[in-house]
């Protein structure tokens, strides 16, 4: 659904087709709306009213395909209403709405390099089509690939496996949905760092589990206090969810701190970590990246989730692999041969030609970083200078998790009252038509994530229509 972006009466109109009804012309339900006809709707708000024509769509349906049958129930399982929708998803699927209705929104909500494929792996992907490398590749990935994986894991982490520790999967998220639903039981807890990234704790649920959200304090740079995570363990803790470099944050965990996280979990049994390591390559000196599973004692107790979306701007090919003890492996593997099975074989020749191009990416990705962060730096300059703004300077990653609570509270004429981080995020692409997503979203209402995978000129634009819309609000406010 659209969103409210002025009073004028000469808006766009924007029309959606139901994609959940199928092919058939004469089942899909055609919706059209003015763009400021959901002013004073939250996210969720229209998420609901969405799944509320989708009901009675589909209903409508069942009783128009035959008069003398019955209605069919359309209800769903309890494990999937208790899921909540990706909010990041949504809101670039409107930003994206906005922009294909002629409406100049810049989109920051999402999280993937604005950096094209490097031609030596698109190379590769085409080749590979070329050669014939066009059929089912093995459930758990190509010799070749997981070979390669390996040998990254041993050169670049310090951590060793074989071919059978590895499951190569349809992008890292697969890869940590099967790890989750792999070692979790139902009325397991799962400890979850907060700002988390927002499927960990959607994860957990489809496995029946608890989530268990650690919050971390801005002032502490969003990283996890080993007092309050010993404090929070339990006899029903099976997993820690750590994400380092961290996406919402760009926070990175150093390795004195990731030794003592590794201490408390050594005193429990049951307790596993998930390691998510997804943007270890894009990470700005001096920090660096340790791996959990290189700690002494945890590589037994360690699944290390990695891919090549983000580092190597592979996003739309959707490859990610998972490593681990062989037993943990065997089961994710068995859980990916039942539901999608090997990743796309075009794509993992393509991900055995990202490897190859040297330590870390090698130039390659080097490039991409430098560029990142001369970005980053840009913006922490640039929003350090506004009054009435927090902000922990990113460490990795392409993200700014930035508080502004200080202007919750305002009443905006034409707008109404600014209570959170949704209804700021909804004021901001209102007045300055740019897309951010709300940090409640990632477990901390008083930040907004802003992605700045984006060009430097394109994040300058954005901070001059983010700096307009917030001075329009009052006056500067004292932190």
């Amino acid at each position: 659904m659209a969103i409210s972006l002025h009073n004028s009466t000469n808006i766009p109109r924007v029309g959606f087709a139901s994609p959940f009804l199928g092919s058939n012309s004469a089942s899909k339900v055609s919706i059209s709306v003015s763009l400021n006809s959901f002013s004073n709707l939250s996210f969720k708000s229209v998420e609901t009213s969405r799944q509320q024509l989708y009901r009675i769509s589909a209903m409508s349906k069942a009783e128009s395909s035959s008069s003398n049958q019955v209605k069919v129930d359309i209800s769903l399982s309890p494990r999937v209403n208790s899921v909540k929708p990706s909010k990041t998803v949504a809101i670039t699927d409107h930003a994206t709405a906005l922009a294909q209705a002629g409406v100049p929104v810049i989109r920051l909500a999402a999280g993937e390099p604005d950096f094209d494929t490097p031609a030596i792996i698109a190379e590769a992907g085409i080749n590979a089509i070329r050669e014939g490398y066009t059929r089912y590749s093995p459930n758990a990935g190509t010799l070749e690939l997981r070979t390669a994986i390996c040998h990254k894991l041993k050169e670049e982490n310090g951590i060793s496996y074989t071919p059978d520790q590895i499951v190569v999967s349809n992008g890292a998220k697969q890869s940590i949905l099967q790890a989750v639903l792999a070692v979790c039981s139902p009325g397991d807890e799962v400890i979850i760092p907060a700002p988390y990234w927002v499927s960990y704790p959607e994860m957990a649920r489809l496995a029946d589990a608890t989530p268990v959200i650690l919050p971390t304090l801005i002032s502490d740079n969003f990283l996890l206090d080993p007092e309050l995570l010993e404090s929070n363990i339990t006899e029903k803790s099976r997993l820690l969810i750590l994400c380092s470099p961290s996406n919402p944050t760009g926070s990175v965990y150093p390795k004195k701190l990731l030794e003592k996280i590794a201490e408390i979990v050594a005193k429990n049994p049951r307790l596993l970590v998930l390691s998510d390591e997804i943007y270890e390559h894009i990470i700005y000196a001096p920090a660096t990246h340790t791996s959990f599973a290189s700690l002494p004692g945890m590589w037994e107790r360690t699944l290390t989730v990695n891919g090549f979306s983000k580092a190597f701007a592979m996003t739309g090919w959707r490859l990610g692999y998972i490593a681990g003890p062989k037993n943990f492996i065997a089961a994710c593997n068995k859980i990916q041969s039942q539901s999608t099975s090997g990743a796309s074989s075009i794509a993992q020749k393509a991900g055995v030609a990202a490897l190859g191009l040297g330590y870390a990416g090698g130039e390659v990705v080097s490039s991409m970083v430098k560029a990142f962060r001369e970005r980053r730096d840009f913006l922490v300059k640039s929003f350090g200078e506004l009054e009435g703004v927090k902000i922990s300077e990113p460490q990795g990653a392409f993200y700014l998790f930035i508080d502004f609570s200080s202007y919750y509270g305002l009443e905006v004429e034409g707008f109404g009252k600014i209570e959170n981080s949704e209804s700021l995020c909804r004021y901001l692409l209102d007045e300055g038509q740019v897309a951010l997503v709300p940090g409640d979203a990632f477990g901390d209402d008083s930040c907004i994530r802003i992605s700045y995978a984006a060009s430097l000129t394109t994040l300058q634009a954005s901070f001059e229509r983010i700096k307009k819309a917030l001075i329009s609000l009052r006056p500067a406010v004292p932190v």
